[in-house]
């Protein structure tokens, strides 16, 4: 099977972060079509069409032929996985008998002339005297040493041997299992190379069946149709209220400009989502199809949901998002809670002031040293210490809208008594 070599370019990273947004909020802003779409097509095809997903998205289903090819796929890489490792335990073996063996042949097959020359010198040495005595304990010594010796050297041919076969049927396992999912995932390939030319004609067809079926609706009982366009309608008017309710909470004036510049923070990193998505679908294909899991998509990842997670803040104290135990607050008037937030708001300009001076020193050390990760992907750390900054300074302005909003809250309040 293959492998993917692929490591995200910084540039790439941070240029997806920035474009993908923007784009994402265009389209988001288009108008909404119904059928079924040329481009989606083609955009399903190529994220998942290992899975067969753009026939099944069209309503073909010669789509599911793709699924056991792909679990065949999985299930192959599983077994070579460990035909792998038996592959490298067999290795293993091998290698530390072959290197016993060279290590002790040499000392098993000299020891006789090494024996004889200590039996000459013990015959040689006067009796009783220390000489030996040493001869004697030399020539014990090496005795031992070359039973040992010997009996550690014929079990290291004898874990050769059976090695060695071992380690040939691991290597031919490992083969087979590897050619499996390589000719398996060719053939999803020549499987999506024959759809990437038929895709226009699915979509000509579930087009031409979509109109044909509604047609037949259009035929049937008046009632019937009045059903369906009164569930569209109100699907219609769910999708617009949600698309509009956190904009309801966008303001006038000066406080309105600070909303806006939180909501569209907010919106922004929300798509960083999609992002993650993406990625992690490669990090799973690269993984269990290719065995190529990436040195990035984690480290990537968990760094963007850092700075989404600061950014997104001031979005969040915008549409009242963030957790909060209110039960005696959500029954109070409007005047009493806007008197208790005025006095709340000292500990969250502590904590909102305490991130921007924390982030600010942080971001300046890892710009000034340059800091960066880790690991191999070695990504640079001052942008993400940056979002600290960036994130504190939105959640400061939200915190002085709002706190604008309670003050003219008081005033009315007072005026009116």
């Amino acid at each position: 099977m293959p492998s993917i070599n692929f490591i995200m370019p910084h540039w790439l990273y941070w240029g997806a972060l920035v474009v993908f947004p923007l784009f994402a909020m265009f389209m988001a802003r288009r108008r909404q079509t119904t059928g079924y779409s040329l481009p989606i097509a083609y955009m399903i095809l190529v994220t998942g069409g290992l899975l067969g997903l753009h026939r099944l998205y069209l309503r073909n289903l010669w789509g599911l032929i793709y699924i056991p090819i792909f679990f065949a796929i999985l299930f192959a890489n599983a077994q070579g996985r460990e035909a792998r490792e038996a592959e490298s335990q067999a290795a293993n073996a091998v290698t530390s008998a072959e290197r016993v063996i060279e290590r002790l042949e040499p000392d098993v097959e000299g020891a006789d002339e090494k024996l004889a020359q200590l039996r000459a010198d013990l015959a040689e040495a006067e009796e009783g005297s220390f000489a030996q005595i040493r001869a004697e304990r030399m020539l014990e010594k090496a005795q031992n040493a070359l039973e040992a010796d010997t009996e550690r050297l014929a079990q290291a041919r004898n874990d050769l041997e059976d090695a060695r076969p071992a380690l040939t049927a691991a290597t031919a396992a490992r083969d087979f299992w590897s050619d499996a999912a390589f000719y398996a995932f060719l053939l999803i390939c020549a499987l999506m190379a024959v759809d990437a030319v038929l895709v226009p004609r699915l979509v000509r067809r579930a087009e031409e069946r979509q109109e044909v079926e509604e047609s037949a609706h259009t035929a049937a009982p008046g009632s019937l149709e009045m059903i369906e366009e009164a569930a569209e309608e109100r699907l219609q008017q769910v999708e617009a209220a949600e698309t509009k309710g956190d904009e309801a909470h966008i303001r006038s004036g000066w406080i309105g400009v600070i909303d806006r510049v939180s909501f569209f923070a907010g919106e922004f990193v929300s798509y960083w989502m999609v992002i993650a998505v993406i990625a992690y679908y490669f990090e799973v294909v690269a993984r269990y199809v290719f065995n190529s899991p990436t040195i990035w998509v984690h480290e990537g990842m968990f760094l963007m949901f850092g700075m989404q997670y600061l950014v997104a803040g001031a979005y969040a104290a915008l549409t009242d998002a963030h957790v909060k135990v209110d039960i005696f607050y959500a029954e109070w008037s409007p005047l009493r809670k806007a008197l208790v937030d005025l006095l709340t708001s000292v500990f969250f300009f502590i904590f909102a002031g305490t991130l921007l001076v924390t982030g600010w020193i942080f971001a300046m050390d890892a710009t000034e040293v340059g800091e960066i990760s880790f690991s191999e992907w070695a990504i640079a750390y001052w942008p993400f210490k940056w979002a600290i900054v960036v994130g504190a300074v939105l959640l400061i302005l939200q915190g002085i809208a709002k706190l604008a909003e309670d003050v003219i809250t008081v005033r009315k309040s007072l005026k009116g008594a």
